[in-house]
């Protein structure tokens, strides 16, 4: 049987990623594009952008949500309430807020929002807000195809119920350390997640963040696990 209609997932670097789904529409996730000093200058400005998904509002994940907002007037911007109460707040249209275990439509395709292990502070000004809750999204595109973005999260057993409930082919999981898990055990994420495939998020940005995709692989080979690692650099796409 032929795969189903998949996405063309473009690295803008760190944790951003392109979505250009099969019907032309583009949805971009965790939107920190024009201060991200890994994305290319030449993908900073899109032709469109229907819809934005935020996992949690630390800075390099939704720093220019607003200014991108403002400028492409996306049919949704998704994220947990209090993201989206503050985004609200600051002028963006638009927003369509949900919690753990929920989901909703967005540009025709299912959005399920996902557990994360993670803090979820808001920078305003000097500041720091409650955020409410660090997410990860699980889409399933219209004709089948899933695809999972951990955001910033350590390893959790109950990744293995994301596997049974979503059963994603595609993982995007972040492995820079020090603020989210390791090589090591996104490795074992990708075992109790099922998937066939997976793509390093959230490293190399900066020195702190020493886990890469070859460590990953290794990791990946060691514990015999059948997943193939595809290390995207900033640009590129799969």
């Amino acid at each position: 049987m032929p795969d189903h209609p998949r996405p063309k997932f473009t690295f803008l670097g760190h944790a951003t990623v392109r979505c250009d789904l099969p019907g032309g529409e583009v949805m971009l996730i965790d939107p920190w594009v024009g201060q991200n000093p890994s994305c290319p200058d030449e993908l900073k400005e899109f032709d469109r952008l229907d819809a934005m998904l935020i996992t949690h509002a630390h800075f390099d994940h939704i720093a220019d949500a607003v200014e991108l907002a403002q400028q492409y007037r996306p049919e949704v911007v998704v994220g947990c309430f209090e993201v989206c109460h503050w985004l609200a707040s600051k002028g963006v249209r638009n927003t369509s807020a949900m919690n753990l275990g929920g989901c909703q439509e967005v540009l025709g395709h299912k959005v399920s929002m996902v557990r994360a292990d993670h803090s979820c502070g808001i920078t305003d000004g000097d500041r720091i807000l409650y955020g409410g809750v660090a997410a990860g999204y699980v889409v399933r595109l219209e004709g089948g195809y899933t695809f999972y973005h951990a955001g910033d999260t350590a390893l959790f057993s109950d990744m293995q119920l994301i596997a049974e409930l979503y059963r994603p082919g595609l993982a995007f999981l972040p492995i820079g350390d020090l603020f989210t898990m390791g090589p090591d055990q996104a490795a074992r994420a990708c075992r109790y997640l099922g998937v066939r495939r997976v793509i390093p998020i959230h490293w190399g940005t900066f020195p702190p963040l020493t886990g890469t995709p070859e460590q990953l692989e290794r990791h990946l080979a060691s514990l015999g696990i059948s997943c193939q690692m595809r290390a995207l650099q900033p640009g590129e796409s799969y």
